[in-house]
């Protein structure tokens, strides 16, 4: 059903560029980076690999009329894809118009046909393009000013930007019907908007993904997978790991070093400092899915695991071994969630006469105690670090919402109301904040959680209040099934998906 080390390995980055082209090396995920036009001053772009973070530096008169000015760092591509990044200027800047973005461009002349998701030094953030060679430029101006965050996406024919500010939920812009053929350059772009002046911003959370294809046969066939390590004052995210395997619900281990995740029915254990995984033993479970869950005392797992039919619970140390088994035949599914703090009970999604509820289990076995009786799905509960209350998310007010209950299942109280499915609250070790899962109700049933959609990951005080975004997504099921939260709850694990793999990043052997 669901199934502070930021090392990179690579070389440094490289020094500013003169010339207008560099190697992959050089820029991360690019392939090259060229002045487009006519410029004064020659742009560069400097890639950070250790905080993965791009520089830009450019000049250029401007990205309008019937050509362009500008510093463009750019991969070639087909297809569909997603383009993002939170991007921001350096200083103050000498003109109100100079911009930064993220383009799509048929070729490198100064007068192609292209697409801009642009923001201007006064906030002015739109939708910019180019729909004939040496054609005038068009606009359409987004619902909100100065975005932090930009989303440039082709399916098709169709580009869809969509802009937020910071911790904000997007906003979009679509324009249909534009043609710049399949092969396309795409990439981060800076101009000045004055031919004598040189502008200089910062680029982090840079990322180009493949999304799923219409084809795609559900739990059939998988997109590559990264996990991405979240920082939360920052809220930049650094790619630590990718696999072309479906890679699914990273645990963070108590000591800080390690996490846990599961992949192809096994159990990993991912070292933060070398970036290796090491296979888990647990013993007879042997088809474990994402319902995997560390106790407070990070000693012990509760798993869940299919072999050959529903979902079973066992228990099994947090160092490998073999598996307990604590949820009786004869019931159906049973997917585990959380640890009580004095490690007494687990809770679990149990699947009951075809109803899904939240359950309560003695951790060495025993009779279960059903929490919920609503009609309709109640998933996901994890207590919190004081015992008091369990959290947990149901669909029993139309949409997936956020709710908690003390821990006897009494006063059973909604959290978030909005309209969104929101999923998986985690509550934080310091106990003052919730981390979900939003999927749109767009895309997704209220009652599912899929992978590949575009997802939102939110934090929320722990009594219930306004909701910020942490991290702009493509994922879904396996990002965050399971508690993620660093020990000093400064940082989160997460999995992001795409079928494009970059040799930057660390990949799995």
């Amino acid at each position: 059903m669901r199934s502070k080390i930021f090392s990179v390995v690579l070389c440094m980055a490289c020094l500013a560029l003169s010339v207008p082209r560099a190697n992959a090396q050089d820029l991360g995920i690019f392939d090259g980076q060229t002045d487009v036009g006519t410029v004064k001053h020659a742009g560069s772009g400097v890639y950070d690999a250790k905080n993965q973070q791009y520089t830009l530096t450019g000049s250029g008169q401007n990205i309008w009329a019937t050509h362009d000015d500008f510093h463009f760092v750019w991969k070639k591509m087909k297809g569909d894809f997603i383009l993002r990044t939170n991007a921001a200027f350096i200083g103050k800047g000498v003109e109100l118009h100079r911009k930064v973005g993220l383009m799509v461009r048929a070729t490198l002349d100064s007068n192609s046909k292209h697409i801009n998701a642009v923001v201007h030094g006064d906030g002015l953030t739109s939708l910019q393009y180019r729909k004939t060679v040496s054609g005038i430029t068009e606009e359409k101006k987004a619902s909100i000013t100065a975005a932090d965050v930009i989303q440039l996406e082709r399916k098709g024919n169709i580009y869809t930007m969509s802009v937020a500010r910071k911790g904000d939920l997007f906003v979009s812009e679509e324009v249909t019907d534009l043609d710049l053929g399949d092969d396309v350059y795409v990439g981060i772009f800076i101009c000045s908007h004055n031919a004598d002046v040189t502008e200089k911003a910062v680029f982090n959370n840079v990322r180009i993904i493949t999304p799923a294809p219409a084809t795609l046969v559900p739990y059939k066939q998988y997109l590559g997978s990264a996990i991405e390590l979240l920082d939360l004052e920052s809220q930049n995210t650094t790619v630590i790991y990718q696999s072309p395997k479906s890679i699914q619900a990273p645990n963070w281990m108590l000591d800080g070093k390690s996490l846990i995740y599961n992949s192809e029915g096994s159990l990993y254990k991912f070292d933060l400092k070398s970036h290796t995984p090491t296979l888990l033993n647990t013993g007879m479970a042997k088809n474990n899915n994402n319902d995997h869950v560390l106790s407070f005392d990070g000693k012990m797992l509760a798993i869940s695991s299919g072999d050959g039919g529903p979902s079973i619970g066992y228990t099994v140390s947090s160092a490998g071994g073999e598996a307990t088994r604590i949820t009786q035949t004869g019931h159906g599914a049973s997917y585990m969630h959380g640890w009580s703090p004095d490690k007494k009970y687990i809770v679990f999604c149990g699947e009951r006469n075809k109803e899904y509820d939240v359950y309560r289990i003695p951790a060495a076995g025993g009779p279960e105690e059903r929490l919920t009786n609503t009609p309709g799905l109640d998933d996901g509960p994890e207590y919190s670090p004081d015992g008091k209350y369990i959290y947990f998310n149901s669909v029993r007010s139309g949409l997936m919402q956020v709710w908690r209950m003390k821990a006897d299942g009494s006063e059973q109280t909604q959290l978030t109301n909005d309209d969104y499915n929101n999923w998986f609250p985690h509550v934080s070790p310091d106990g003052k904040w919730i981390e979900y899962i939003t999927f749109l109700k767009s895309e997704v049933a209220p009652g599912d959680h899929p992978f590949y959609k575009h997802v939102y990951l939110r934090v929320m005080p722990v009594g219930g209040g306004p909701s910020k975004v942490v991290a702009y997504l493509y994922g879904g099921q396996g990002t965050i099934n399971t508690p993620s939260w660093a020990p000093d709850s400064k940082y989160l694990a997460f999995v992001s998906n795409s079928d494009l793999l970059f040799p930057v990043f660390p990949i799995a052997k």
